[in-house]
């Protein structure tokens, strides 16, 4: 089992900006696709980015030019970075990843997830 934990959500305003974390195992961040999805209430979980290991990083529509992914190898950690927040955006996140270097948008891809961590943007 690969252990995934994810900070930094938190209530804004509409027009902030955010940045979550999701601390992983060295050899997770290093080789593996990792990704992240959300999901609201009463809605089902979606991706919002996915970035393969080789480097390969794909948005969905809703966050594209907003949302920005990486990875420090350093500190072992994926990031998200969030600009110009939506009450939209507003969902629980999740950090996700696989045993492959190459990624899905399907969320039932990802054999390990993280706790979440809360966004909650208001107008």
């Amino acid at each position: 089992q690969v252990h995934l934990v994810e900070s930094g959500g938190a209530s804004v305003q509409a027009g902030g900006s955010l940045r979550l974390s999701c601390v992983a195992p060295k050899n997770t961040v290093t080789w593996f696709c990792m990704a992240w999805f959300r999901q609201a209430p009463g809605k089902g979980r979606e991706g919002v980015v996915i970035n393969e290991g080789d480097g390969g990083t794909s948005y969905a529509d809703s966050v594209q030019g907003r949302f920005t992914i990486s990875r420090d190898y350093a500190k072992n950690t994926l990031y998200l970075q969030m600009d110009r927040l939506k009450p939209e955006d507003s969902a629980m996140y999740y950090c996700a990843t696989t045993d492959f270097k190459r990624c899905n948008w399907d969320d039932g891809w990802y054999k390990h997830w993280g706790q979440g961590t809360q966004v909650t943007v208001s107008s």
